[in-house]
């Protein structure tokens, strides 16, 4: 079973990454369940380990803070549905390509409940949503935008960190960082898209679609 955590205050980030860190070691030792921690975070940027720093664009905007997930820069702040994922891989077939795989159809699976398609891209990090309302791009495709983010760390098969849907956040404050290292491409939100949707909403569409990626059914 899967317990659900979801936070209605805002969550301080070295406050989550304490807590995840020790649900991750009590769910290895099998002293506690897997987690899934639905939260926002106050606006702040975290520099995954491969975080060029050329791509902290304004360090002073908002704190910075060191992440020993994957990946490059992001943002987290208000009206982004963040989704920490706590799951033990070890005993889900210990292929972490395959869980990322996963978490991404998780996140496409969710987005389809609202009548959004999501995408992946080779050489691109996270789910992508087409733009047609933007001019195309320069080789003739339509214009892509980012929706969700996907970054995480496994420690003794457990992983910790996850998912990040933009859901009504300040779009303007991914302007100080270059976004997991994509100038081309923008970001968006389901609000930006023109869709009425809450955090709230989002939710309950993670919940109806998790055990459809995963097979496990949350308390």
């Amino acid at each position: 079973m899967v317990e659900w955590i979801t936070s209605e205050a805002v969550v301080e980030y070295e406050a989550a990454v304490s807590f995840m860190e020790s649900r991750a070691a009590a769910i290895a030792a099998g002293q506690a369940p897997e987690c899934i921690w639905l939260l926002e975070h106050p606006p702040l940027y975290t520099a995954g380990t491969s975080a060029r720093i050329e791509d902290l664009t304004d360090p002073d905007r908002f704190p910075v803070y060191p992440s020993n997930r994957g990946g490059q820069y992001t943002y987290h702040g208000p009206g982004q549905r963040v989704i920490y994922v706590m799951l033990d891989v070890g005993r889900r077939g210990r292929d972490v390509r395959r869980f990322v795989q996963d978490l991404e159809a998780w996140v496409i699976l969710t987005l389809s409940e609202f009548n959004l398609t999501g995408h992946i891209r080779d050489g691109r990090v996270g789910v992508w949503v087409e733009r047609p309302d933007k001019p195309r791009r320069a080789d003739g495709l339509l214009a892509e935008d980012k929706i969700a983010a996907i970054g995480i760390r496994l420690r003794k098969w457990v992983s910790f960190h996850g998912i990040s849907i933009n859901v009504e956040p300040d779009l303007s404050h991914f302007n100080g960082i270059v976004p997991c290292g994509i100038q081309e491409h923008g970001v968006t939100s389901l609000v930006d898209l023109g869709l009425p949707i809450t955090l709230e909403d989002v939710d309950v569409a993670l919940k109806r679609s998790f055990s459809a990626v995963f097979e496990q059914t949350p308390l």
